[in-house]
């Protein structure tokens, strides 16, 4: 397998959306725990609108969730952090300084790839620790039996055919206007028994 894909993929959508990094993971939901967990985040507050497995992470996490009344459009910042749901945006240069930005390729997005995401950041170390995180806390373009792992990781790592869907995709994805998502494509979450 030819992990040099993802690389490549990464580097496309961070020019795309006008960020210096991009981590490649498995889904936008496990992008978002990894800078949760990278931040120790203590406390989570998300929208009532918005999908299930955010507020899902609260229990994951073992952290506190917190709801707000947010009529966002495009993305939503996850309570009082720097960590930005985006799983929906699609806009060229739409990279916010000083952000994770996590983006979804889920198979209704405009991107459409099945599975998969990515997150967006200004930080090179920051950029560095999440990549570890997302592949079981070992570093890349090394055989991990040739690695002393020495910190805790995740097995989130977007895989090198996902990577390769999306580099055959994103021409027509960047050429191809993208839906306008609006808060009522969300049902409120709070009225579900899961949330009560």
């Amino acid at each position: 397998m030819n992990f040099d894909v993802i690389n490549e993929f990464e580097n496309e959508i961070a020019s795309f959306f006008g960020s210096p990094y991009a981590i490649a993971v498995d889904c936008c939901t496990h992008g978002i725990e990894l800078c949760l967990r990278h931040q120790k985040v203590k406390k989570i507050v998300v929208p009532k609108r918005t999908y299930s497995s955010i507020p899902f992470l609260a229990n994951k996490l073992n952290i506190d969730l917190e709801w707000k009344d947010e009529k966002w459009k495009d993305y939503y910042y996850i309570g009082d952090t720097n960590i930005i749901d985006a799983a929906v945006l699609w806009r060229q240069d739409a990279y916010i300084e000083n952000t994770l930005m996590c983006l979804s390729f889920q198979f209704r997005k405009h991107l459409s790839l099945g599975r998969g995401g990515m997150i967006l950041t200004d930080n090179e170390l920051t950029a560095k620790e999440l990549k570890r995180l997302a592949y079981d806390g070992r570093e890349e373009h090394i055989p991990w039996r040739e690695q002393n792992i020495s910190e805790f990781g995740f097995h989130y790592y977007m895989t090198p055919e996902i990577a390769q869907k999306g580099l055959e995709k994103l021409a027509t994805a960047k050429n191809t206007k993208p839906k306008q998502w609006t808060i009522e494509d969300w049902p409120d979450l709070t009225k579900m028994e899961i949330f009560n």
